[in-house]
């Protein structure tokens, strides 16, 4: 599925923030205490830097996690805006899901929300419900429908998972709650 973005990241130009194992740890068992109310019998992460996230949070709350191929970034440059065409492995993304009813969809970061609208979208039309979860959601997000986040951030994050920031890169505090759509409202 190609769907057009919606919705413009917003890069201050200030600082690049790096998110240390810790913080990503401790981010990830915030996440995954708060959405265990919903009780999601999976854990989608969108490849590849949602990957982390599921395996962790899916590893906290004793359930599976499955990678599921959705961007609409070219590169992980410092900086680089989105192409505006999502791609998602719909094939893979139906498989994962058909014998479940509740599904939790994780990403590294709700960038113009494109993304995580394309596979919630396909995954209501197939009668899953799914909640979502990021890591960081920039300022510029456009998603209505992000349930969970840890860090708002209006500048570019460095993941654990890439290449090293550079030496004069931010680090993200260590977190002590979740942000939630409905305090955002």
């Amino acid at each position: 599925m190609t769907t057009p973005a919606a919705g413009a990241r917003v890069f201050q130009g200030k600082r690049i923030w790096a998110m240390g194992r810790d913080a990503f740890l401790t981010a990830a068992s915030l996440i995954a205490t708060h959405e265990e109310a919903f009780a999601p019998e999976l854990v989608i992460g969108l490849a590849r830097g949602g990957v982390p996230l599921a395996q962790e949070t899916a590893r906290i709350l004793g359930i599976p996690a499955v990678e599921v191929r959705a961007r609409h970034n070219v590169s992980d440059l410092v900086g680089i805006q989105a192409t505006g065409e999502i791609e998602v492995d719909e094939a893979t993304l139906h498989a994962a899901a058909a014998a479940v009813r509740r599904v939790l969809v994780v990403d590294d970061i709700c960038g113009s929300g494109a993304t995580l609208q394309a596979v919630t979208t396909l995954l209501a039309d197939a009668g899953v419900e799914a909640r979502t979860a990021v890591l960081c959601r920039n300022d510029g997000a456009r998603f209505t429908s992000l349930d969970t986040w840890v860090w708002p951030v209006a500048d570019w994050v460095a993941f654990p998972w890439e290449a090293p920031p550079p030496p004069d890169s931010t680090p993200l505090p260590l977190p002590r709650h979740v942000h939630t759509a409905q305090e955002a409202q």
